[in-house]
């Protein structure tokens, strides 16, 4: 097992490299540049070259790609170039809502759809299995943000159960520690401020979570469709077992392999692809910061936002890769 994963991080470096460089140059190619962000279109030839050779846009791509990669190893993300603020510090203060928003989509994807697709399984072609098929094509369908507009009309406006902007209230706060409101609300004691911070996660981590709880479902009955018939489920039922442990015991115990392997994705795409809600509801992540930096043209924070969620992506990946091995010891051994 050490020798597999040794093998699967060094073949990830290649992968970051190559990431590197496609978000380096594709940055580079959109129209405009940053000094038409700070100076305006009717800047002068005199000010713009002092400003390309101020931020170093003046020299070869190689020779920029080769100072932005030092950068990037030393820890330095560079300055936005609107703001002229840390990007790293930015960075920090903005992915822990990210992680917060994505990990309670994810939770409530894993509880809603792994069950969904259970009992989809166990009572294929009933009025269940039917109705879990349709829900799960409308929630892969679905824009997620036409949902998102529509539940923060319903239960933020029109009914006014649920906050729908930011992460807390203005009258409420929480000392951070972690900088995941409700864990930090638990650890020092902030109850009131831990209902508030729930409350607010409601509404986005539903939205963000429709397609993974699609996904999760469909995966879950087809794996328990395809062990549901092997020679084992049979003989367990022969051997008079209850029809629960059956199911849960040995069938889901089996089916589990891809359905963990499809968790792992769905993390890294929510990490990643938060944009939309982020917006939606004013969340303060790095999604959010994404958007209104692409609004800006602010190359600095595009790049280094793109940089770090393709480093997660690949990490996430990595490990689900070293999951599915650990759960299938054949598979380090092809």
């Amino acid at each position: 097992m050490t020798r597999y994963i040794i093998r699967r991080i060094f073949e990830t470096l290649p992968v970051l490299i190559g990431a590197s460089i496609v978000v380096f140059l594709l940055v580079h190619l959109i129209p405009g540049g940053p000094e038409v962000v700070l100076l305006g279109e009717r800047g002068s030839e005199t000010n713009v070259a002092e400003l390309r050779a101020r931020l170093g846009l003046d020299r070869p791509l190689y020779e920029q790609y080769l100072i932005y990669v030092g950068n990037i190893l030393r820890g330095d993300l560079g300055r936005s170039v609107a703001g002229n603020i840390p990007i790293a510090d930015e960075l920090r203060q903005r992915f822990p809502a990210t992680v917060e928003l994505s990990l309670v989509a994810l939770t409530i994807a894993v509880v809603v759809g792994v069950p969904l697709g259970i009992i989809s399984s166990v009572q294929r072609g009933s009025w269940i299995d039917t109705g879990t098929m349709l829900g799960s094509l409308v929630g892969v369908s679905m824009p997620i943000f036409w949902l998102g507009l529509l539940l923060l009309w319903i239960f933020g406006v029109a009914l006014g159960w649920l906050p729908f902007i930011g992460r807390l209230s203005p009258n409420v706060e929480i000392q951070t520690v972690t900088g995941l409101h409700m864990v930090d609300a638990v650890f020092t004691g902030n109850w009131s401020g831990l209902v508030d911070a729930f409350k607010h996660l409601i509404l986005p981590s539903v939205t963000l979570s429709t397609i993974p709880i699609a996904i999760i479902a469909r995966i879950t009955r087809s794996a328990m469709l395809e062990v549901l018939h092997m020679d084992y489920i049979r003989t367990a039922r022969a051997k008079g077992l209850r029809e629960r442990t059956v199911i849960l015991g040995h069938a889901l115990r089996n089916a589990m392999l891809p359905v963990v392997t499809v968790i792992g994705l769905q993390l890294g795409s929510l990490l990643a692809g938060a944009v939309l809600t982020e917006t939606i509801f004013s969340w303060p992540g790095i999604g959010r910061w994404l958007f209104n930096s692409i609004q800006g043209r602010d190359y600095a924070i595009v790049q280094s936002v793109t940089l770090v969620i393709t480093f997660i992506f690949v990490v996430v990946n990595l490990i689900v890769d070293l999951s599915y091995a650990w759960l299938n010891p054949r598979i380090r051994y092809e």
